[in-house]
């Protein structure tokens, strides 16, 4: 079993030669990347800010890019394992690597949580009587199965699981447009472009601010590419995955998104359903529900899967580095390497996500998305500001970042506006001031052995 446990070595750069090419870390990227954030999370945001949902994917993907353009120069330039956290840490000390390190890590146990309650809710649509919990713990052991399976089975599944989840937005794209042009379905009305702002905007720019947040939520995942980079054949190629990997997102979320909210009211939306199957409500189609659930729960497990793999795999990194207990950086030889208690602790924070999810039904979900969303995004700004003291950015490509940092203050800044969805600041919040306050805790009493390198 290779695991995917970067930092073996005092300076932390791989020695090994990476084994994949750019298409192939695309492919995971999107894989990464397209979750319940997507499929559900979105229902949220069209339910806040209406069509004009559309044009909060594109400034979040449009932001998205400045962090990921940044993360993939700072690699090229600097191929690190540590990635983003590393960079924070060269750029501005240990406290910062110590600080976006652990922020990264409670950040995925949260998007765990979420994604797991999801999926629980989501498989009661075939098995209304089965217990919540029962659905949690048999899918929290799938997923802890495919990360033991270590880099290849991860690699295959997610680039399984990318498939899967392309085609069932492609699959709704396509039905969706035999719809409109009467290939399928009797004479049924569509709500069609919005006339003037006041359709546009049904909630007003307060509500396309607030939407924001589940825009840049569901472009969350370049973390672990930049994570995974080092594994690219040539590490200058990272830019372009990127990009490749983007331009296919922007796509497939637009043209879906558009056709969503261009077939259904504003009021049929709500975050107990996914939005395409919204759209598609008043066609006789008694399959596409099934099969679309069923690939919403693939997309979830995905995320899921990639996020347990990501903070399994800087943990140890950040143990060997000093920025977190020299235990969790031990693996089991005698299990090809198992980082045993690194993926205990990850499943320790994902059980207790899930008996707080399963406790607290109702808006649980939202808080949970809305938090993990915030502390993503607080790293993504660790990225940018890492950026303009380890390159040596251009007038054009510092003002960028300088509109990255706006664009993700927007988004942090929207959930202040929106009472439902309020408390997951403050989630957030308090997940914050608990690393700053061991951050200072270890700068006072001296920082343990390692090299800090995240």
């Amino acid at each position: 079993m290779d695991f995917f446990v970067p930092g073996s070595g005092s300076s932390g750069k791989s020695s090994e030669k990476g084994d994949l090419s750019w298409w192939q870390l695309s492919l995971i990227g999107v894989g990464c990347t397209i979750g319940t954030g997507f499929f559900l999370g979105s229902a949220i945001g069209i339910k806040i800010t209406g069509p004009s949902i559309v044009f909060s994917f594109i400034l979040a993907a449009f932001g998205t890019y400045i962090v990921y353009n940044l993360l993939a120069k700072m690699t090229a330039k600097d191929p690190h394992d540590g990635s983003f956290c590393y960079y924070a840490d060269q750029a501005y000390g240990r406290w910062a690597g110590f600080s976006c390190g652990w922020n990264y890590w409670s950040s995925n146990i949260l998007i765990m949580g979420s994604q797991l309650t999801a999926l629980s809710i989501l498989s009661r649509f075939w098995f209304p009587n089965v217990p919540l919990w029962l659905f949690a713990i048999g899918y929290a052991c799938l997923s802890i199965i495919v990360v033991l399976t270590g880099n290849k089975g991860f690699d295959k599944a997610e680039n399984l699981f990318a498939i899967i989840k392309t085609a069932a937005i492609i699959m709704f794209i396509i039905i969706a447009f035999a719809a409109l042009f009467g290939w399928i379905g009797g004479d049924v009305k569509h709500p069609g472009f919005p006339n003037g702002m006041g359709e546009l905007f049904p909630e007003g720019y307060k509500g396309f601010w607030t939407s924001l947040i589940y825009a840049f939520y569901a472009y969350g995942g370049i973390e672990v590419i930049g994570l995974m980079a080092m594994r690219l054949k040539k590490k200058e190629d990272a830019p372009k995955a990127g990009i490749i990997m983007l331009l296919l997102l922007v796509i497939i979320y637009v043209i879906s998104l558009g056709l969503a909210v261009y077939m259904a009211a504003h009021g049929d939306f709500h975050e107990k359903e996914s939005p395409f199957v919204t759209a598609l409500k008043d066609y006789d189609l008694a399959f596409f529900p099934h099969v679309f659930n069923a690939a919403i729960i693939i997309a979830g497990f995905s995320t899921m899967t990639a996020s347990l793999f990501g903070v399994t795999s800087l943990l140890v990194t950040m143990a060997q580095g000093g920025d977190a207990p020299a235990f969790f950086s031990k693996k089991i030889k005698k299990m090809k390497d198992l980082p045993l208690p690194s993926l205990g602790l990850a499943t320790i924070g994902l059980t207790a996500s899930i008996i707080t999810a399963l406790l607290l039904p109702g808006k649980i979900y939202e808080y949970i998305t809305t938090a993990a969303g915030i502390l993503i995004l607080f790293n993504w700004a660790f990225i940018i500001i890492s950026g303009f003291k380890n390159l040596e950015l251009k007038i054009w490509g510092k003002l960028l970042s300088w509109m990255g940092i706006l664009l993700i203050l927007l988004a942090v800044s929207g959930t202040l506006l929106e009472k439902s969805i309020r408390p997951g600041l403050y989630v957030s919040l308090l997940f914050v001031l608990l690393i700053a306050i061991a951050a200072i805790i270890m700068q006072k009493k001296g920082w343990k052995e390692g090299n800090g390198n995240c």
